[in-house]
């Protein structure tokens, strides 16, 4: 039995396979990240804002932007955009501790534009939305709905930048989910217009020669 989901296990799926795929698609739920978040479990959280992130932050030009952090996490990206003069800025995470993290260390930031809840559901118009660990914490099965839902939000002529995994960590059963640049390609192609998908040197250390900066703009209308 093979579908969509051989592109990112490399392997054909028995109908038992395909069934347990299913069940994980599902199962990354809130109480799924909340457990995490509360025993500690956060790998994906370097403690800074990511390198390539902040280079690319210093680079924008004006602070009036509308902006979305989904899966923010701590919000060390949503805090050094505030830092920098943002104010027009929405975090999203779907962890309430998560959310509670972020609202200890930014006791500042406006309660209006802290939104606990999924991205999925999500609803607004943004001129740039943040992508850092958040596509690799989704199951590979809710991609296509990933880059529609970013569409959705985007204004005409946004921009999605972040960061992806070059890697298709195939030796786990996730999260995170890797992924290859073609791969990539395929999934976004169809919608935006690819500016920049490409390795950075600019990485931290663990994850050099494994990450592509992507920055990616819906067309105007």
């Amino acid at each position: 039995m093979t579908c969509l989901f051989d592109n990112y296990f490399a392997i054909p799926l028995t109908a038992h396979t395909y069934c347990k795929t299913i069940e994980m698609a599902f199962s990354l739920d809130a109480a799924y990240w909340q457990e995490r978040w509360q025993q500690g479990a956060t790998g994906w959280d370097i403690g800074q804002v990511a390198p390539p992130l902040q280079q690319f932050f210093d680079q924008l030009p004006q602070s009036s932007l509308r902006i979305l952090v989904p899966g923010a996490g701590s919000g060390y990206e949503a805090q050094y955009l505030w830092d920098k003069g943002f104010r027009q800025l929405v975090v999203l995470d779907i962890a309430p501790a998560a959310i509670e993290a972020f609202r200890q260390r930014m006791p500042q930031f406006p309660e209006s534009q802290i939104v606990c809840g999924n991205f999925f559901d999500h609803r607004g118009e943004y001129d740039l939305i943040v992508e850092h660990t958040f596509f690799c914490a989704l199951h590979p099965s809710l991609r296509s709905a990933y880059a529609e839902q970013m569409f959705n939000l985007l204004a005409p002529g946004g921009l999605l930048a972040g960061l992806l995994f070059d890697d298709p960590m195939t030796d786990q059963p996730g999260p995170p989910f890797g992924g290859r640049r073609d791969e990539y390609l395929q999934l976004f192609s169809p919608r935006f217009q690819i500016l920049t998908l490409e390795r950075t040197e600019h990485s931290i250390a663990p994850r050099l020669g494994r990450e592509l900066f992507v920055l990616l703009k819906k067309p105007n209308r």
